[in-house]
């Protein structure tokens, strides 16, 4: 990985922190709003556990709707900086698809960049990702957050994504850039099925050589099962991230810090008594 970057060691699994400086997204929506409290979340997160903390400003849940970039930047600014002077040696990812966001962002010092299209949103991203090199999380999406759970349909869900990312990895390779994490984006343009199937399935993503990383707290896949509520479904969450770190991913992006690391660890004892 870059030189310059905080990133951790992916010899074993890390948890990725959420920090949603949103005032609608789907479970924790206008909690971290005002600037010190963002940071003491952060600090939170990071004495739970946490090796990573993804900043975001704009929601991407089912039916969300899209905001500008400048709003987007006007909601993190502050705290990018902020939590960048407080913890300089964490790393910190900026959780967006514009290209001017992520930019601004990593002039600011953000280690990483997360984008939930792939590259596909904003054709100013592969430039950008290929000049600065740092770690880039490929997600997969199908649609956009306000259509995406519109009757999602595949071929092969599992072949289909496979494919996705080697287009895009092959177009970011081309303008430069190397370090790639996959994301089969739970939940973004797929239904139960599909979304089990690729719980069932991560490890033919970890084959093709890259980290993977799965986002999968507290998300409907898991209530749509359990008959749960977001506010329900932390057990859950835990069930599907011990599924997915035993099938080979390497980064749980979660809400709940804690219980994630808790996975992490009872995961890696198990597999060191094999």
């Amino acid at each position: 990985m870059n030189s310059n970057t905080n990133f951790p060691d992916l010899s074993t699994p890390v948890v990725m922190g959420i920090l949603n400086v949103t005032p609608d997204s789907f479970f924790d929506g206008g909690s971290y709003t005002d600037e010190q409290r963002a940071v003491d979340h952060v600090e939170h997160m990071l004495k739970w556990g946490a090796s990573i903390i993804d900043i975001g400003g704009v929601s991407t849940r089912p039916g969300a709707k899209e905001i500008s970039s400048d709003v987007e930047w006007s909601r993190i600014d502050s705290v990018i900086k902020t939590v960048r002077k407080e913890y300089p040696d964490t790393c910190f990812s900026v959780d967006t698809f514009h290209a001017s966001v992520a930019e601004k962002a990593l002039d600011a010092g953000i280690d990483m960049v997360n984008d939930i299209s792939g590259g596909t949103f904003d054709a100013g991203m592969l430039p950008l990702i290929g000049k600065w090199d740092v770690p880039y999380v490929i997600m997969h999406i199908q649609g956009r957050p306000g259509n995406m759970q519109k009757n999602p349909e595949y071929e092969n869900v599992v072949e289909d994504i496979k494919a996705f990312f080697m287009k895009q990895i092959a177009l970011f390779k081309e303008a430069g850039a190397s370090n790639f994490i996959l994301d089969p984006g739970f939940g973004f343009g797929k239904n139960d099925d599909h979304n089990y199937t690729l719980l069932g399935n991560i490890h033919v993503f970890a084959e093709m050589g890259y980290p993977v990383m799965v986002g999968l707290s507290r998300k409907s896949m898991i209530n749509r099962v359990l008959g749960t509520d977001v506010a329900e479904a932390m057990n859950g969450t835990s069930v599907v991230n011990t599924v997915a770190v035993m099938n080979g991913a390497k980064i749980l992006r979660v809400h709940d810090v804690k219980e994630a690391v808790e996975v992490v660890k009872l995961v890696g004892t198990l597999n060191s008594e094999i």
